[in-house]
């Protein structure tokens, strides 16, 4: 039993989905059926009950994640732990950052911190999305990243809210609503919309789903 195949089988026992687990560990429902039936195999146990339209949990998978989310939770605890020993002995700040926040927040951040801080190198080395930035974070190959917010908290990372961004509509020059001082929800409500993918970037699709399904709301 590997800790990566503990992790699948935790997400979707959670979700009792394999396509919403798939989604949320950023994987394909294929990779992660593999991992599942691989963890099977080792444990020489059905974990599911799948039919076409659902998926339980077998009296062994109800034991297993019972006791897998425990020792999850311990060998997340102890990386978190010696990841932090080792920065607090580290010279060099490995940073990443969504788009927007590597152009208009990290550079204004970065002299009070150096000011601060000044026998640190800080260096800037991914420039990335949230989805792809959590990972390196977890791992070690970054010490800090800015991304978007979570939707659940991570028992692996500290977050520290910063700032609201604002929403910006680019439309047309030739369009009618571009001679408009000010644009509402509903003014743009039954035009078609370029939105980013939701697996590309979750967040950002999420928000423009939301606010256009909402009225704004």
């Amino acid at each position: 039993m590997e800790l990566r195949q503990l992790r699948c089988f935790i997400a979707v026992a959670d979700a009792l989905h394999f396509g919403h687990a798939a989604q949320q560990l950023d994987m394909l429902p294929s990779a992660l059926g593999r991992h599942i039936r691989l963890l099977e195999e080792s444990l020489n146990v059905r974990l599911f009950v799948r039919s076409t339209r659902s998926v339980a949990l077998t009296t062994h998978g109800h034991k297993l994640l019972e006791e897998g989310k425990k020792i999850v939770a311990e060998v997340d605890a102890l990386e978190v732990h010696f990841r932090c020993q080792g920065r607090l002995q580290a010279r060099t700040l490995r940073i990443g950052a969504i788009d927007s926040a590597a152009i208009a927040l990290v550079p204004h951040l970065l002299p009070a911190f150096r000011h601060a801080c000044p026998d640190v190198d800080v260096r800037i080395i991914d420039e990335n999305k949230t989805a792809q930035l959590l990972p390196k974070l977890k791992s070690g190959q970054l010490d800090m990243a800015f991304i978007r917010p979570l939707k659940e908290s991570d028992p692996q990372l500290t977050t520290r809210f910063l700032l609201y961004e604002n929403v910006v509509l680019a439309i047309a020059e030739r369009h009618p609503l571009a001679t408009r001082r000010s644009v509402t929800i509903e003014n743009i409500d039954t035009l078609p919309l370029i939105v980013p993918a939701r697996r590309e970037r979750p967040h950002s699709h999420d928000v423009t789903i939301k606010r256009v399904l909402s009225g704004g709301a």
